[in-house]
């Protein structure tokens, strides 16, 4: 293993710097790959915030998915959790028309009932009681969401237990949660695409900007298991687990 220059090399590789949530250094090359979806989130969100009046985006990252569904209305709001994003889609949104404010709390946001007529979420935790709140009757919320069973083969071939906290979320829960909170599903649907990985390096570039799903990963830690899978990749030429993705179009009645 030691003596793997190759493997030495994409470790070596995964110490590129990542910043808001931007995996262009391993998908523009290729080197991460994923099955297409049954539904374009982007074709729907754009559609929303291109022909409503209000809108939000909740957990936008550092800006860069949102930046693209440009015009924007007048009233234009980003949500933002971790702080080292919120002054990078500060700095990429401002200019665009778009407020950012940081979020700690899900069921505590800092905006008024009633409002806004579009709510757009990508991979970002929502309490339902409270996108209600401040959503306007009528008004759509539309979220795409990761399952708890997403990329679980990552786990088992690490030999790492999968997070208990994420095992219930789902597409029927999720729906269950929104009916009992004030509104209807007028679209729903989900999907499990193949994830690939062309060489280790792009695996654990991938882990470290995803800490929640192995808990406490390093790659000294998980040498040896790396390795494995290095040797798997160099066999077959690549790594694949399976997505988890889900997700929900809602209307506030």
């Amino acid at each position: 293993m030691k003596d793997d220059k190759l493997f030495t090399a994409y470790i070596k590789s995964a110490e590129h710097h990542f910043s808001g949530w931007d995996f262009s250094y391993i998908t523009d090359t290729g080197r991460m790959q994923s099955e297409l979806l049954p539904w374009s989130y982007g074709s729907m969100a754009a559609t929303l915030v291109q022909n409503c009046d209000a809108f939000l985006d909740m957990g936008t990252g550092g800006g860069e998915f949102l930046s693209k569904l440009r015009p924007f209305p007048e009233v234009a709001w980003a949500t933002e959790a971790y702080p080292p994003n919120v002054p990078i889609a500060a700095k990429r949104l401002e200019p665009l028309g778009v407020k950012v404010a940081q979020v700690e709390d899900d069921t505590t946001l800092p905006f008024d009932d009633n409002q806004f007529d579009v709510i757009i979420n990508r991979h970002e935790s929502y309490s339902p009681k409270e996108v209600r709140r401040i959503i306007k009757d009528g008004s759509i919320f539309l979220t795409q969401q990761v399952g708890g069973t997403d990329c679980i083969q990552i786990n088992e071939a690490l030999g790492v237990p999968a997070n208990d906290e994420f095992a219930h979320w789902n597409l029927h829960f999720a729906a269950e949660e929104l009916l009992q909170n004030g509104f209807k599903i007028t679209y729903s649907n989900e999907s499990y695409p193949a994830q690939r990985f062309y060489d280790i390096g792009a695996l654990i570039y991938y882990l470290k900007a995803i800490p929640w799903q192995l808990e406490d990963f390093s790659v000294e830690k998980s040498l040896e298991k790396l390795y494995e899978i290095h040797t798997q990749i160099q066999s077959n030429g690549y790594f694949d687990v399976r997505q988890d993705r889900f997700v929900i179009k809602a209307e506030a009645i």
